[in-house]
């Protein structure tokens, strides 16, 4: 290899190595790359304008909003009681109730993190009250955050199909998400299921039928957002960027006049969050693109594929190696930014063994949510643990019970393309 691509690899690492955040790492050793190679830095600067002016990143910050507004406008514990209502009764029926409500309100924010810091604080002490395990608790919590990565609407599908140049329909990612994060819940509640009998955890008492509709009514209100965002985009109805815009609206006056539980006030707290939330993503996105043409012009993804050729030409083998690859790089980087590096370099390689665009998308997304849940970065994870106020080493030990789940669910949509393309196929032909 060039010994520009050794710089540019090597100070992108040891810049992380130092703590440096990842966007100016990405940026920072792009210049140095570009300045050692004698690459003008006009066309670096017009690149990561470029990757800016892009009509689906718009989608981004109403997401984000509408997001922020569900949390603070109290949907969270409307969404654990109508989770109560249909899986309580089952044994171990907060870990049941734990995971479909985060299943419920990560598909409507789309976000792991934020999943973790809304229905955390309502169920994990709510389950150690019931003589729960503090590990457990948070370990179920924290896995289950995993559905919001690949549930519509997630921002990071919206991220993909950015990076993937715009080949990709996002609505096409929206309806693949579905199944997988379907298969995701079900293993976990299969898992809890058998540790609940094991440690005797108990069922949930029965609720009133008044307390029954009040769940029901108050649950399918707060899932109506899911609804307008995907029915809008599938039907044709309105675009992404359009029912994001919807959706905050609906989010907005469903709390504060309905719910009554947000205060007009608290609103421009919420925006200066959605203001420092979106510059943080736009400034990553556009250093990861300069970063991306740079490895273009050292021609790095074409010297991958090479290598992952020399070993294999098997598409079964090439996409477990490019899997692994992902894994590992989940465990140690941002999801956004391992999403905007790894879509040029590994998507091309999925395409020439067949394997359709969108697919190759949940597969990526799902791979990267375990690195969501595990050290070192572990973003939810740490969150979780912070909530709990409980150690990493305890909270670890637990989550390697829940793993393995992830990881078939994650072979089953790596082999098996219907898991991913059968409800776009139907939908959106």
């Amino acid at each position: 290899m060039d010994l520009g691509v050794w710089l540019l690899l090597g100070s992108f690492i040891t810049l992380m190595i130092l703590r440096i955040p990842i966007a100016y790492s990405l940026g920072i050793s792009s210049v140095i790359t570009c300045l050692y190679s004698d690459i003008p830095l006009t066309p670096l600067a017009q690149r990561m304008v470029a990757s800016l002016d892009s009509f689906p990143l718009m989608t981004i910050p109403f997401f984000i909003l509408a997001g922020l507004i569900m949390s603070q406008g109290g949907i969270a514990r409307r969404i654990v009681d109508f989770a109560s209502v249909l899986v309580g009764r089952m044994r171990g029926g907060l870990a049941m109730v734990n995971i479909v409500a985060s299943m419920f309100f990560g598909g409507t924010t789309g976000s792991s993190v934020a999943d973790v810091a809304s229905v955390g604080p309502v169920l994990i002490p709510m389950m150690e009250s019931k003589g729960y395990g503090k590990d457990f608790a948070v370990s179920v919590t924290v896995c289950a955050s995993t559905t919001g990565i690949i549930l519509p609407p997630s921002h990071n599908a919206i991220i993909f199909a950015v990076a993937a140049g715009g080949t990709v329909s996002i609505g096409a990612m929206f309806l693949a998400g579905y199944i997988p994060g379907l298969l995701v819940a079900l293993g976990l509640m299969t898992v809890s299921y058998f540790l609940a009998l094991k440690r005797g955890y108990a069922k949930e008492n029965p609720k009133s039928l008044k307390e029954t509709w009040n769940a029901l009514k108050d649950g399918f209100l707060s899932l109506t957002v899911a609804v307008i965002i995907v029915g809008g985009i599938v039907s044709g109805i309105f675009t992404a960027t359009e029912s994001g815009a919807i959706a905050c609206v609906y989010a907005l006056i469903l709390t504060t006049c309905y719910y009554k539980e947000l205060q007009w006030s608290e609103i421009p707290g919420i925006l200066q969050k959605v203001a420092v939330t979106c510059g943080m993503v736009f400034f990553l996105v556009a250093t990861s693109s300069a970063f991306g043409w740079i490895m273009a012009y050292q021609h790095i993804p074409q010297a991958i594929a090479a290598g992952i050729a020399s070993i294999t030409k098997d598409p079964f083998y090439v996409i477990l190696i490019v899997n692994l690859f992902i894994l590992i790089i989940g465990f140690f980087m941002d999801m956004a930014a391992s999403i905007l590096i790894l879509t040029p370099i590994f998507m091309p390689i999925a395409v020439g063994i067949g394997m359709d665009p969108v697919h190759f998308g949940i597969m990526l997304l799902l791979n990267l949510s375990i690195g969501l849940v595990h050290p070192p970065v572990g973003t939810a994870l740490f969150v979780g643990c912070a909530i709990a106020k409980c150690s990493l080493e305890s909270t670890v030990k637990a989550i390697l019970m829940f793993i393995p789940v992830l990881i078939v669910v994650l072979l089953l949509v790596t082999y098996v393309p219907a898991v991913t393309m059968t409800l776009p196929k139907m939908f959106m032909p």
